[in-house]
């Protein structure tokens, strides 16, 4: 017997929820085998078999929320669910055998948690599903491309002909009103909405967070991007989005700021000399910051393909622990969903986080005159407890520096 239980999940997690077992009791298992999925606080986890045997009992249910060292389920190595090797027949025997014998399922591909549960919910075969995640991997658009859709699609059926004549509003009949229909809902927390909520409170009340905020005229960024998009993604295979300038601005800024790239330990500052950049995802099922390690050391092409890399795996629901481990300053994008201003939170222990937010045309005094530029506006929320006022507005003005004339950071490298 071997017992199957809650492994080491990563720094500072010490308890998942089992959010759905993959086999039951009295099923084979062989080694590598996904049994259960696991949420965590920062992202799901499969926990797969280490040994071949049958299944005996599972100890915990869905929903319950074990602790590191717990026990999950039991396997019997030596189990006599177990199938016996293949042996070889001859003769009639075997004519029989392979007449009367059921044909072996297809082995079923490696899934997202995500898209297998999408792929249960509308019946949907994995194994004739192609993936494009990582190694293969179906990933919950995989899911969505092969999901038939039911509603029609032909021209008579979305549009009225020309003929066809639309009542005015006035003359439609109102739709009438259900009294009564006030229904309501109740959803259980995920780990990671609880742990979301958790630190987002702590981090109001027990660092003391200001905003201060810029703008930028993003005038020559675009007019860069412009001229090198091409042969950019020629070259390297990812686009050249903003974000990468901003992760050099923001490195070159906190060289000169160090107290906004440091944490509270006690009643201790500890300074980081390295430059690890969280970058704020929005993934289903909460924001989730994966880290950009030695971000100092990448160029800019390796940036992107990192940021790039890390949506993709949001979107699949393949983000590992390491990958969302530790950080010394945070960025955060909202303008993505069209934020044209917001006051972002810190990310504990960190002491500060950047703002970035939708570039929009606006008029702006230039040399006396009135002209039309895209600007975006910056915030820069950080703890007050150890980064002083003056030291906050000097960095975000070091970032619009940057920014305004990107050819400072290739100067200063």
């Amino acid at each position: 017997m071997s017992n199957i239980v809650v492994p080491v999940l990563g720094e500072s997690i010490v308890e998942a929820r089992i959010a759905k077992w993959l086999k039951k009791p009295g099923d084979h298992v062989e080694v590598g085998d996904p049994l259960v999925e696991l949420e965590t606080e920062k992202t799901n986890l499969e926990l797969s078999a280490e040994k071949r045997g049958v299944i005996t009992s599972i100890a915990r249910k869905e929903g319950e929320d074990v602790k590191i060292g717990e026990l999950l389920a039991v396997v019997d190595e030596n189990g006599a669910g177990a199938p016996p090797p293949a042996a070889a027949q001859s003769g009639n025997g075997s004519k029989a055998a392979s007449q009367s014998a059921p044909s072996a399922p297809a082995e079923q591909p490696k899934t997202t948690p995500t898209a297998r549960r999408m792929a249960q919910d509308h019946e949907v075969d994995l194994g004739g599903v192609q993936g494009t995640g990582s190694a293969g991997r179906v990933t919950k658009q995989d899911v969505k491309n092969a999901i038939a859709p039911t509603a029609p699609t032909s021209d008579s059926a979305i549009a009225p002909t020309r003929e066809a004549k639309i009542a005015p509003a006035s003359a439609r009949p109102l739709a009438p009103i259900r009294i009564g229909d006030r229904t309501e809902e109740r959803v259980r927390m995920t780990k990671r909405r609880q742990t979301i909520a958790r630190r987002l409170v702590e981090a109001q009340q027990t660092a003391a967070m200001l905003t201060t905020f810029n703008e930028a005229d993003m005038t020559q960024i675009m007019a860069l991007r412009e001229r090198r998009k091409e042969s950019f993604k020629k070259e390297f295979g990812v686009g050249l989005g903003i974000a990468s300038f901003f992760v050099k601005a923001s490195i070159a800024a906190l060289r000169g700021f160090p107290a906004l790239n440091a944490e509270i330990q006690g009643d201790e500052i500890v300074y980081k000399h390295y430059f690890d950049v969280g970058m704020a995802v929005g993934a289903e099922g909460g924001l989730v910051v994966p880290v950009i390690r030695d971000a100092d050391r990448l160029t800019f092409p390796q940036i992107e393909l990192a940021i790039r890399d890390f949506a993709k795996k949001a979107q699949d629901g393949t983000l590992t622990l390491d990958d969302l481990r530790g950080g010394t300053f945070t960025i955060t994008n909202g303008g993505v969903f069209g934020s044209l201003l917001s006051t972002p939170i810190l990310n504990p222990p960190q002491v500060a986080i950047l703002g970035l937010h939708k570039i929009q045309d606006r008029v702006v005094p230039m040399n006396g005159q009135p002209a039309i530029r895209p600007m975006m506006y910056l915030a820069l929320s950080y703890d007050h407890r150890i980064v002083d006022g003056r030291e906050a507005v000097q960095f975000l003005v070091k970032v619009k520096e940057y920014i305004e004339d990107p050819a400072n950071l290739l100067l200063e490298g």
